[in-house]
């Protein structure tokens, strides 16, 4: 572990899945070397997606993710720093 890494949970709510989808993974894939963990969820009763992922990465790794995230049109990404 570098010592300026810190560990996140980022929670992220998909709307219109089926237009969304491959651009989130695609971006989540570029940002694999610091995602630990992750789990999707469809929440059918709303028509949205929930995924929470596990991150370990400097602040400036973890503000880029959100940022081209939250860069997408029905995309919500939150961050709460752990540790």
């Amino acid at each position: 572990m570098e010592g300026n890494n810190r560990i996140a949970v980022i929670g992220i709510v998909i709307s219109n899945r089926e237009q969304n989808a491959e651009r989130v993974n695609d971006i989540l894939s570029s940002f694999g070397n610091i995602i630990v963990g992750r789990m999707g969820i469809p929440y059918r009763d709303r028509n949205i997606s929930v995924i929470s992922i596990i991150v370990d990465g400097t602040n400036d790794d973890i503000g880029a993710l959100t940022g081209r995230l939250g860069n997408i049109s029905g995309i919500k990404a939150k961050v709460a720093l752990t540790y």
